[in-house]
Order: structure tokens, then C-alpha cells, then sequence
């Protein structure tokens, strides 16, 4: 229940902080439409306020969050002055219907968080972004931009490009507006970056309807509960809920910027604009520059591409290109004034395009048919609709957007312009992404599944222009209409179920054990911390919450992150390979958490190499297990001056049928002990570790067995947990 209340006080806080200034900025025109701008309006200052707080190098966002509360109400004490409150009223109750879907977003997105049981909390399906976001959250809401406080100041580890500390990495190339927008709100209703960076993404995609609803209306014209029906489909569609549950921010902000710089780019071709309507819509369009720059700022160099598309081909058509002249002078002289704000974002472009070109970020994400298009797919990984129903399906779904699209251009060219320009531009880069990720085996499927989330307002409406059609006057073509919405509805609701069932319990959670961590920064005598946490998301949520204390990693970990040598003083270890030095050199935090003394006279540290399988675990379940394919190795490091002996317990099994394992390290090795068919601690025996590097090898006298199928492992021993201890000889 907590988890509701959390998720309607954010989306109320951003509202209130955009209504003032959306009425401000709207265009006179449009005025009474203005309730379409607030989410973006909110969001944008919000933002703002936070960059401008950070450059001030104000003490974090806890020291000026409700001071700074003020600042919407007197936008909104100013734009009272223009406008009355029953006509406020009126325009509000406009949308009553996009709320009614709004209302009913926040219930159903909320519930995998209600069902948890667990209080604030942030789950995803598979993706680590959601703690990243939050270690640049509680940089913004704890500290200032100089403050070299522990991981802060330890440029050698995280340094990018051009950036050197941790907080002028979110400043200048990682997504800055998501974490100041989790920092700022966390400042205000005292919640923690892990109890707040998921539920940011509902409250993000929530406050997305309304302008999708505004394009479904303005740019396709839909009318009443067509429009509302689009934007509930956005809401409950899988490629959103994919964005919500990988805790995608960045793309859930810049769909709805790029919706704005879409519907402002119409409006004004149709204006005719004159030199005089400049400021009109120059607040309108700083609003989503501000968005934009400061979240996913490298999708400024194609958000335009849609409606520049669309207004190309009119120009062309009218031959007009005055006015296409006019049009872009007014498009980008406010980005002009936007990227002077935010200038350390756009400085950062070049460098953000070479980390592109050094990493190929991302994963594999399956294609999306037609059906997809519109967010119908088999299962929450995306992957599509099979065998003849999911061809019937996308066949049906493609043939009435191109039916519509026809029967639309034969009454108004300018509109199936726009029309195909919001479909067939994002689309052709989404087929470009694939093809290239295919041919050359890279994850640029990720990059086309990007594409498609930050324009998907617009294709998402264009693709339901056959809603025009509702109120035809042919019966047969209402009833072909309305049979064909039942069946997309009744389709996202078992996709919506299939997400519901998937989350309970979510496959990634920052559970009891990991916020636990963040008592280490109270331990004096910790001074500083060696990161051996082999799960990612396990590190990066560590990372966030020992901001305080310098910290080491093994491996490259996102940016700001870098692998560098291991000169903590105590190593954090959470993997299936346990260190124990002697009495009061290990401390046992949780079932998964110690911290060592890599100071102590017996120290080694191992490292799984060569001949395992990947760790697994089952959700909601404190058990991890990693297979070895047989025979397997450890590299283990001795940074002391002399030899140790090091005894090895295993906690584990084998299908194996009389398994056999022998320690051997160079020369030393033990007597080979049998590891039965049931769970249990197996003592190992001990070899002689010298100085230095050496490979421990886990010796398997049977062949291993191998599971069936064309992807089928090579499974020898089921560890659970392999505790080494070292003693001086």
C-alpha cells in the first residue's frame, strides 16, 4: 500500500510543479489546453533547479528542496493573474478521461511493487540502470558538486573522458535529469534512491499520457475516448513496461520531450509562422530541450527526424521553403538558447559518441512484428506473437494502419504526411539497427528497441488512426473498429498479467541484505572497501550505498566506475568463494555479505577463471549456485612474502555418478574426495599457496554430463559456496 501512496505523491508533486509554468509558457492559442504541458513543465524545472543547485554547489538537494518548494507557487501565484479558476476548471475537466486512464495506470503498474510485500523498495526484469541512476541520486541529494568525501574524490576510479569525479560524470555525460529528478523528490518525501528510482519509472510513464493522448488528438485526430484509448495502450503496452521494469528513465523522458518537440513542430508549419511568433513557442520548446539535454542528450541529433520529415515533404509539396526557413529558425534558435544552459551536457556529446563507439552497450532484445508495434508480444522479454496467430495478428494490425492511412490521404494529404512520417521515420531506423546488429553480431537490436520507446507516442497514434473511423456511418465499419480495439485490449491484458506473474517475486530486487550495506559507512574502522561482488547489480547498488568510503573494483562497472588495482583495505565479498583470514580479520555481514582484512598476515584473494558455468539463483530465494563444466579453475592472488597453506570446503553436489575432485595447485595437491548426489560441506583438503599468482584447479576425475538440447551445459559440480582458508605454515 506504501508503494501507491509513494508513486501518487510523486505524480502530484510533479504536477504541481508544472502548472504554473505550463500556463505560463502555452501559447495563447492554445491556452486552454494547457494541462497537456504540466507533466513536461514539472519535470523540466524540477530539473533545472537541481542543475542550477549543483553548479551553486549547494550541499546536496536535502539542504534545498522545500525551500525551493516556493518557486512553483509563484509561477502559479503569476499565471492566476491571466487566467480564473472556473476557466482552469473547465480546461482540466477536459481530460477527465485521460486522469480516469492515468488513475488506472498508477493501480495496475503499481501492483508488482504492492505484491512485493517488502516497503519501498526498486525491482527490474534484468537491467542494472536503475542503480546507476540512484548512485548519481544520492550524490545529488547528499552532496555537493566539490565534495571529495570517499568514492566522491577517488578520481583514478572514476574518471571519463573529461571527467574525473563521480558527480561531474552525471553532470556532464551520464543521464543527469533521472537521478536529479529521483534526488530532488527524494529530498522532499524522505525516501531513499532504492526506495524511489523504480517507482520514479511509473510515475514517469503515468505522466506520459496525457501528452500521448495529445497526440493521438492534435496530430492523428482522434476524438474523445479514441485518443483516451491510445493513451491507455501506451500505459499497458509492453514496450513500455519494459522501459518501466528495466527502469528505463532515460528513454521514458525523452518519449515524452520528443512528443512536445513533435506536436510543437506541427503547430507551428500550420501557423504560418511569422518572425513575431517566436516567443510563443520558444518556452514550449525549452521545456523538452531541457528534457532532453539533460537525460538521453545524444537522441537530440534525431528527435527531430520525424516531424522535420513530415515538414520537409510539405515544403517540397507547397514549394514554400520561405516558410520552411522560418519554421527552422524558430525549431532551433530556442535549442540554441537551451544548450547555452546546458552546455556541459552539450560539450559532452562527442565524448558520449566515443563511449558508443568503445562499447557496445546493451543486450540482445528479440524483434518486434507489427503486433509488437503495438505492444502485443508473447512474453515480457519482448520476444514476438509465434506461428499463425502472430502473423494473422500483425497482418491485421499493419493492414488497418496502411487502410487508414489511405483512406486518410484522400482527404487530407498534410495530415497522412504527418501520419506516415511518425510511423515510417522511426521505423526505418528501428529496421536499420536490426539488420546492423544482426550482420554484425553486436546488441544493436537494443539500440532499435531505443528508437522505437523515445518515439513510440507517435507511432504508437499513428498506428491507431484506423480509431478515426469509429463513428463512420457504415455500421459495418464501427462494429469491424470497435471489434478490432476489444481484441488489442484483451490482448495487452494478458500481457499485462504475463509482466504481473513474471515480477512475483521480481527477478532483480535491492532486497534487505543490500541496503544492510550501507551501515558499513558508519564503521570508522572500514577505510576504505575492495569490491568483489561478482553480480552487477549487487555492486552497483553496493557502490551507491558506500558513497562515503573509497571503493575498488576487479572489472569495469558502467562509467565512473573503472577497473583499477585493489588498494582497499578491506575487500566486500559476495560471491561463491569465501575468505576467511582468522578470528576478527572476517566479519560476516548477511548470508551473502563479509567483509576481509586484506591486511591480515594470511591473505589470499580468488578469483573464479576458467571452466564454470554462469551463477544462478532462484527469485525470492537467498541461494546462489554456480555449475562447473567439469574441471575448473580458481586464480588465486597471495600479496604476502611467504608460501600458505590454504584449506578448501565445498558446499555442494554432483549428478555426476561417483564424482571424484582433487585440489592441485603447481606441485601441491591433495587426495582426491568423492561429492555425493545431496547438498552438503566437503572438506577438500589443502595445498601450499606461493607469492603471487597462482591457478588452483578443482580437478574432476569423471566426465562431466551434459544437459540436452543444442544449448545444453556441461554440468560437473553444483557449488554453493567454496571457503578457502589461508594459514601461515
Amino acid at each position: 500500500m506504501y508503494s501507491y501512496l509513494v508513486v501518487v505523491a510523486l505524480v502530484l508533486h510533479v504536477l504541481w510543479w508544472g502548472v504554473g509554468l505550463a500556463l505560463l509558457v502555452m501559447p495563447r492559442r492554445w491556452r486552454a489546453f494547457w494541462p497537456v504541458l504540466v507533466p513536461a513543465a514539472g519535470l523540466a524545472l524540477q530539473s533545472l533547479v537541481v542543475w542550477l543547485a549543483a553548479y551553486a554547489d549547494l550541499a546536496g538537494a536535502r539542504s534545498y528542496a522545500l525551500l525551493a518548494e516556493l518557486l512553483p507557487a509563484v509561477l502559479l501565484g503569476l499565471a492566476l493573474r491571466r487566467r480564473r479558476l472556473v476557466a482552469l476548471g473547465r480546461d482540466v475537466a477536459r481530460f477527465s478521461l485521460v486522469a480516469l486512464v492515468m488513475f488506472a495506470g498508477i493501480i495496475v503498474l503499481t501492483l508488482p511493487y504492492a505484491r512485493a510485500g517488502r516497503g519501498l523498495t526498486t525491482m527490474a526484469l534484468s537491467s542494472c540502470d536503475a542503480a546507476d541512476y540512484a548512485g548519481g541520486a544520492r550524490a545529488m541529494l547528499e552532496f555537493a558538486r566539490s565534495d571529495r568525501t570517499g568514492f566522491l574524490g577517488l578520481a583514478e576510479v572514476t574518471r571519463v573522458m573529461s571527467a574525473e569525479h563521480f558527480f561531474d560524470v552525471f553532470l556532464r555525460l551520464n543521464h543527469f535529469t533521472p537521478s536529479a529528478l529521483i534526488a530532488f523528490n527524494g529530498a522532499v518525501l524522505d525516501c531513499a534512491p532504492h526506495e524511489l528510482t523504480g517507482l520514479m519509472g511509473i510515475a514517469l510513464l503515468v505522466l506520459s499520457a496525457p501528452m500521448v493522448h495529445w497526440i493521438a488528438r492534435a496530430l492523428v485526430g482522434l476524438r474523445g475516448w479514441t485518443a483516451a484509448w491510445v493513451a491507455a495502450l501506451y500505459l499497458f503496452g509492453a514496450v513500455t513496461w519494459y522501459a518501466v521494469f528495466q527502469v528505463a528513465l532515460g528513454q521514458l523522458l525523452a518519449a515524452l520531450a520528443i512528443a512536445v518537440i513533435t506536436w510543437v513542430g506541427v503547430a507551428v508549419w500550420r501557423e504560418h509562422v511569422r518572425g513575431g511568433s517566436l516567443g510563443s513557442w520558444a518556452g514550449v520548446l525549452a521545456l523538452a530541450y531541457s528534457l532532453i539535454l539533460g537525460g538521453y542528450n545524444f537522441i537530440l541529433l534525431i528527435a527531430f527526424t520525424p516531424v522535420g520529415a513530415a515538414v520537409l515533404w510539405l515544403a517540397w509539396r507547397s514549394g514554400d521553403w520561405r516558410r520552411f526557413g522560418r519554421w527552422l529558425g524558430l525549431m532551433l534558435l530556442p535549442l540554441v538558447l537551451c544548450g547555452a544552459l546546458w552546455w556541459e551536457r552539450v560539450a559532452g556529446l562527442w565524448e558520449r559518441f566515443r563511449l558508443f563507439q568503445t562499447y557496445d552497450f546493451g543486450w540482445k532484445i528479440p524483434f518486434l512484428t507489427p503486433a509488437g508495434w503495438l505492444g502485443l508480444v508473447a512474453s515480457p522479454d519482448l520476444a514476438p506473437i509465434s506461428g499463425l496467430a502472430g502473423q494473422l495478428l500483425s497482418v491485421l494490425v499493419l493492414g488497418a494502419a496502411l487502410g487508414s492511412l489511405v483512406s486518410r490521404a484522400r482527404v487530407s494529404a498534410r495530415r497522412a504526411a504527418i501520419v506516415a512520417a511518425l510511423i515510417g521515420v522511426p521505423l526505418a531506423g528501428y529496421f536499420y539497427l536490426t539488420w546492423r546488429g544482426l550482420s554484425l553480431g553486436t546488441n544493436a537490436s537494443y539500440d532499435a528497441y531505443k528508437v522505437v520507446a523515445v518515439f513510440y507516442p507517435g507511432i504508437l497514434a499513428g498506428l491507431c488512426g484506423w480509431l478515426a473511423f469509429a463513428s463512420a456511418r457504415r455500421a459495418v465499419v464501427r462494429w469491424s473498429i470497435l471489434g478490432l480495439a476489444v481484441g488489442v485490449s484483451g490482448l495487452a491484458a494478458v500481457g499485462v498479467a504475463r509482466w504481473i506473474v513474471r515480477l512475483g517475486p521480481p527477478p532483480l530486487t535491492v532486497s534487505r541484505e543490500l541496503v544492510a550495506l550501507g551501515r558499513i559507512e558508519q564503521l570508522g574502522e572500514i577505510r576504505s572497501v575492495n569490491f568483489r561482488v561478482d553480480d552487477m547489480w549487487s555492486r552497483l547498488w553496493a557502490n551507491a550505498l558506500l558513497l562515503r568510503k573509497p571503493q575498488y573494483f576487479p572489472t569495469h562497472t558502467y562509467e565512473g566506475r573503472i577497473n583499477t588495482p585493489l588498494k582497499g583495505d578491506w575487500d566486500l565479498e559476495s560471491s561463491i568463494l569465501a575468505v576467511d583470514p582468522g578470528p576478527a580479520r572476517r566479519r560476516q555481514l548477511s548470508a551473502h555479505f563479509a567483509l576481509v582484512d586484506a591486511r591480515a598476515p594470511a591473505f589470499v584473494r580468488p578469483f573464479i577463471a576458467d571452466g564454470w558455468n554462469q551463477v544462478e539463483s532462484a527469485p525470492g530465494s537467498l541461494d546462489r549456485w554456480q555449475w562447473t563444466q567439469g574441471t575448473a579453475t580458481l586464480r588465486i592472488e597471495n600479496p604476502g612474502p611467504v608460501p600458505l597453506s590454504v584449506a578448501v570446503t565445498l558446499d555442494g553436489w554432483s549428478p555426476v555418478p561417483g564424482c571424484t575432485v582433487q585440489l592441485q595447485l603447481g606441485a601441491s595437491s591433495a587426495m582426491p574426495v568423492a561429492v555425493g548426489a545431496q547438498r552438503g560441506l566437503v572438506d577438500l583438503g589443502a595445498v601450499v599457496v606461493p607469492p603471487g599468482g597462482s591457478v588452483l584447479t578443482l580437478r574432476l576425475a569423471q566426465p562431466a554430463l551434459q544437459e540436452s538440447g543444442p544449448a545444453g551445459r556441461r554440468l560437473g559440480i553444483c557449488v554453493f559456496g567454496l571457503r578457502l582458508v589461508p594459514r601461515q605454515p
